[in-house]
């Protein structure tokens, strides 16, 4: 995970440099609040161009399947020829995670101990491990979800994973979120919300990081917040087009443009900020093409012949 972060924050940067080429994700939406998207994304930087098609069912988990599943196509940029096809589902996890903590390292404030985990399915896995990786100082972790079968799962399996954490299991999602450093919001998208975080339970100087849109917040939680980022300003306003996002406070600042010191990140130990994050083609090409020269090394996978 610390590799990916750093391999994530490249990407930020090189974005901010505007040397990512990463077109609007078309899509399709088969079923009420389901997508399949195409995510391409090419980094001359890091040889990386990628083409990932993934897709988002909130009805899968009540089938015995995954909420989000994908293939990901890498590519050689010198000859368009692919190189290799691989799973997406763990990509789209560790670099969502990798993204919300690279957010965080600039904008949280400094030596956080408590994060909250609202949403205890695979992202809540992956940012439980991107944000102690990035803040030795977490010590907490409390966790809420709306099945308890799922949240007495997560406290089970993530216990066992980070011995030196204490995982708490939280009944509501006010109880989670109070006093909380880090919030994380990982429950599925849906475009009209299914709000359950209310204002005055964010504390002054809290950070938080929905990786579900903006279904967990109240929009009077929501203009607490001193300051608003997001990982891409032009698919934020594509979103708001397609009916996401309504009556959402204004966005400060690109999270590049926070990263490469363009725009301030935190100025104040009170101001309250929010990352929110729709996820980057460019995350996934990045640290596809690392799996696959990790792949090539160690002589993994399937290879095909032309």
């Amino acid at each position: 995970m610390a590799e990916i972060i750093d391999l994530v924050e490249r990407v930020f940067k090189e974005k901010a440099a505007g040397r990512v080429e990463m077109p609007p994700k078309p899509g399709i939406h088969p079923l009420p609040d389901s997508f399949i998207h195409a995510m391409p994304a090419y980094i001359p930087a890091l040889g990386a161009a990628a083409l990932k098609w993934v897709s988002g069912y909130p009805q899968n988990p009540s089938r015995g399947l995954p909420y989000i599943a994908g293939l990901l196509l890498l590519n050689d940029p010198e000859t368009g020829i692919p190189l290799a096809v691989m799973d997406a589902t763990w990509i789209t996890a560790m670099r969502t995670g990798a993204a919300s903590a690279v957010a965080a390292k600039r904008l949280a404030k400094p030596e956080p101990s408590v994060l909250a985990i609202l949403g205890c399915g695979v992202q809540g896995r992956s940012h439980a491990e991107a944000m102690t990786a990035a803040f030795p100082s977490i010590n907490r972790v409390r966790a809420y979800d709306i099945l308890p079968e799922s949240l007495g799962r997560y406290i089970s399996e993530m216990s066992k994973r980070f011995p030196n954490l204490k995982f708490e299991r939280c009944s509501s999602p006010r109880e989670a979120v109070e006093n909380a450093d880090i919030i994380v919001t990982a429950g599925p998208i849906k475009k009209i919300p299914e709000p359950g975080i209310e204002r005055g339970w964010v504390k002054p100087g809290a950070f938080a990081c929905p990786v579900d849109f903006d279904t967990y917040w109240h929009r009077d939680a929501l203009r607490e917040f001193n300051k608003i980022v997001t990982d891409d300003i032009p698919q934020f306003r594509y979103y708001q087009q397609v009916g996401y996002f309504a009556d959402f406070p204004d966005i400060y600042a690109d999270l590049s443009d926070v990263v490469n010191e363009s725009r301030p990140g935190r100025t104040s130990a009170a101001e309250r900020i929010m990352s929110v994050h729709l996820g980057l083609a460019a995350e996934d090409a990045a640290v596809a093409r690392r799996l696959f020269e990790i792949a090539v090394d160690r002589k993994v996978g399937q290879w095909l012949e032309r």
